[in-house]
């Protein structure tokens, strides 16, 4: 490529007049074909050189934006490493699995405390049964008690009319015998000649021990009576309150019990809530930063994808070029050979 179009036009124009010397008129139509020839090819190659320094200077273009846009990406080009997001994302999803777990235990709980709640339910109303059954009892011992109470004062009653006909008949004894007496110590005396009579004193005596005998008989048989009945009454209201306050200590434990269950339960699905919130915000948050990665990576590989697709264009244009500039030094020697031949 060492010379111009006006020296092969001269170089030309010598052949032609060193030939027209010889004396050939078909030599200087020749020479005027091969000038004309090698005209066109000279202008053939000149713009194909226009053409290959025009093409160089659009690839030396793009190459200076292909670096100044690798410098301002930087290595975010280059094919992304995401092996440190695989860790982070097997500890999310371990946490994940954790938190499921605790939720299927939470649950499990919350079906125990429940069920227990239920066994304590049952418990508490039996028992509550059991309280209105002794209730009824008791209910249904006041009239016995009432009725005890009402014994109690008739045979009182009898006892103090006891005591007074006990007072009034000794009362009676002593104004007789005080009769009987003065009538014995009195200043008459008559003689009776009559069957002797009945002895007072002998009947009064065997009266009284008998009175007394029957009084003592029925005060130790009523006392008997009393003491029985107040016992079993006594007996069955130390069993009924015992009952009672076992019952209602029974009563106060369960229902402490169902109070503590309940907090617990109440407890167990606030932490539930809280987790489930936590998990789903969790899941919100890496998935919207999943996504965005995604995006990154899609955009990333959609601008790698337009670069190797302009490389391949300019690949193939260089090639192109490079045939062209290959056919061009052929054709260059070929002429150079023709001309010096």
């Amino acid at each position: 490529l060492g010379f111009s179009s006006g020296g092969i036009c001269t170089r030309g124009v010598g052949g032609g007049f060193s030939r027209a010397s010889a004396g050939c008129g078909d030599g200087i139509l020749l020479v005027n074909n091969e000038k004309a020839t090698m005209q066109n090819l000279n202008d053939r190659l000149a713009s194909y050189l226009d053409k290959v320094r025009l093409l160089e200077g659009d690839n030396a273009d793009l190459e200076c934006k292909i670096r100044e846009w690798c410098a301002k990406v930087g290595p975010s080009c280059e094919p992304r490493d995401y092996s440190c997001f695989h860790k982070e994302i097997e500890d999310l999803q371990n946490q994940i699995l954790c938190a499921a777990m605790e939720t299927n235990k939470i649950l499990l709980n919350i079906d125990n405390n429940r069920m227990t709640a239920d066994d304590f339910r049952v418990k508490y109303e039996t028992e509550c049964g059991l309280r209105q059954n002794v209730d009824a009892d008791i209910c249904n011992l006041r009239p016995v008690l009432d009725q005890l109470a009402s014994c109690k004062t008739d045979l009182q009653l009898q006892c103090e009319t006891l005591t007074e006909e006990m007072c009034c008949l000794k009362t009676n004894h002593e104004e007789e015998t005080n009769c009987l007496r003065k009538q014995a110590t009195g200043e008459v005396s008559v003689e009776v000649n009559a069957c002797p009579g009945p002895d007072l004193r002998k009947i009064l005596e065997d009266l009284r021990r008998q009175y007394e005998t029957l009084m003592e008989r029925n005060r130790k048989e009523t006392e008997q009576w009393y003491a029985c009945k107040v016992e079993e009454v006594n007996l069955e209201v130390i069993t009924s309150s015992q009952e009672i306050e076992s019952s209602n200590k029974q009563v106060t434990e369960l229902r402490r019990q169902l109070q503590a269950l309940e907090i617990n339960v109440q407890a167990q699905l606030t932490m539930k809530e809280n987790l489930e919130s936590s998990l789903a915000e969790t899941e919100c948050r890496y998935n919207k930063y999943l996504a965005e990665v995604q995006s990154q990576i899609s955009c990333m590989e959609q601008r790698l994808a337009e670069i190797r697709a302009e490389m391949e264009c300019q690949n193939q244009e260089y090639k192109t070029l490079l045939d062209v500039k290959c056919r061009l030094e052929q054709e260059i020697q070929t002429y150079r050979c023709l001309l010096e031949g």
